[in-house]
């Protein structure tokens, strides 16, 4: 039905000299998207950019996948030629009409929208659409024009080739993943951490993840379910290496070793001085967390403030002013709700305090780690022993693809 797909982005318009480079990124990430789907050029054309089917490939099949895709703003499947000459445009939007609505469609209203980057070409704007819509109205009798509310709007532009379209199916927005640096993502089998992680990724930022599994306390189901939630952020941020930390061991001597109304606020402190170094290794200049202001004892703004303290990198919390229903929203919508929910605890709901602190005092805890074993050897060698899994674009990649 369509032979391109026109791409519309949007904050990467207004990057001045830098566009360029943004634009390529983006080029190649919808080129890596579209790798497992058949044959396909895209190419930049003013303003935006245009995919086309070669080797029979189709463009319909790939408007969802694309829709995954961070940077893109919108998806219009159009009909593209060359003869720009007035006969031609109207023939081949009466054409696109009738494949995309039906020989016979119902009465709708419309407008056409036409726009011309040659201005030396004989015709306004306004004179395109009105001829255009002249002959929509002859192929279409039963069609009304509607200038301010219609159903369907038909775009005829001129550029170095003619488009025509009359649907813009939306993208997901954002910027293109790695044009912002990387980050480290603390990934729980929670709601909140893999809406995070979407999120920071929607601004540009490439993720490694690092998980916490407290075998045999968790179980292998409960490391699996996080793997599956990494893999659906993966469907929009691309690479992600997850590493799965051993953290048993730190665990059952926080355990032990510290008040039980401390126990939530050490164990963080430990997690996330095992996710800078894990950062580091990746060469990540931040972390990220689903923490959100309020939501439970260990997110107050007194214990953020302590589990802060251990952290040289800069801390993202895109959720800490969102309520609980806006997370559950982004999460429906970015299809990892149902896997959150899975019965499967992980370490931070087995290990709970029964009456946690709300209100720490970071000399006491700072005090109280002091009776850990050992613990600058045991972080090192919970990094050193950690399982990487390979993920990338929705699928777990098998030996050195990733």
């Amino acid at each position: 039905m369509y032979n391109g797909l026109l791409v519309k982005y949007g904050e990467i318009a207004i990057k001045g000299n830098n566009r360029h480079q943004f634009e390529n990124l983006l080029i190649h990430n919808i080129k890596e998207k579209l790798a497992q789907y058949g044959t396909y050029k895209v190419s930049k054309e003013q303003g935006r950019l245009l995919v086309e089917p070669e080797c029979g490939a189709s463009v319909e099949e790939i408007i969802a996948p694309l829709q995954k895709v961070f940077g893109i703003i919108g998806l219009c499947p159009a009909s593209v030629f060359t003869d720009n000459s007035l006969e031609s445009i109207c023939a081949h939007t009466v054409a696109h009409l009738k494949e995309v609505y039906g020989e016979n469609a119902p009465q709708m209203t419309f407008k056409v929208e036409g726009r011309r980057a040659d201005k030396k070409y004989p015709l306004n704007s306004l004179q395109i659409a009105a001829e255009v819509g002249g002959k929509v109205l002859e192929a279409f009798p039963e069609w009304k024009v509607d200038l301010h509310h219609p159903q369907v709007v038909i775009w005829t532009e001129l550029r170095n080739r003619v488009y025509v379209f009359s649907k813009i199916i939306p993208g997901v927005g954002g910027m293109p993943v790695s044009s912002s640096n990387k980050a480290a993502l603390l990934l729980s089998g929670g709601i909140d951490s893999p809406v995070a992680g979407w999120m920071i990724a929607k601004r540009g930022v490439e993720l490694c993840a690092v998980y916490f599994h407290a075998h045999p306390y968790t179980t292998d189901r409960a490391k699996d379910k996080v793997i599956e939630l990494a893999r659906r952020v993966s469907e929009y941020s691309g690479r992600i290496r997850l590493y799965i930390v051993p953290f048993t061991d730190i665990q059952l001597d926080i355990y032990d070793q510290c008040p039980q109304d401390q126990l939530t606020i050490i164990m963080r402190r430990i997690m996330m001085r095992i996710a800078e170094k894990i950062a580091e290794k990746e060469g990540a200049i931040a972390l990220v967390t689903g923490e959100n202001l309020g939501q439970v004892a260990s997110q107050t703004l007194q214990s953020l403030y302590c589990t802060n303290e251990v952290c040289t990198m800069p801390v993202f919390r895109p959720l800490i002013g969102f309520d609980k229903q806006e997370i559950i929203e982004i999460a429906q919508r970015i299809d990892t709700y149902e896997t959150s929910i899975l019965p499967y605890e992980d370490c931070c709901t087995i290990f709970v305090a029964k009456h946690p602190e709300t209100k720490p005092k970071l000399s006491n805890i700072v005090k109280s780690e002091e009776h850990l074993t050992d613990i600058e050897n045991a972080i090192q060698k919970a990094v050193d022993e950690s399982e990487i899994v390979k993920l990338n674009l929705g699928k777990v990649i098998k030996g050195e693809e990733a």
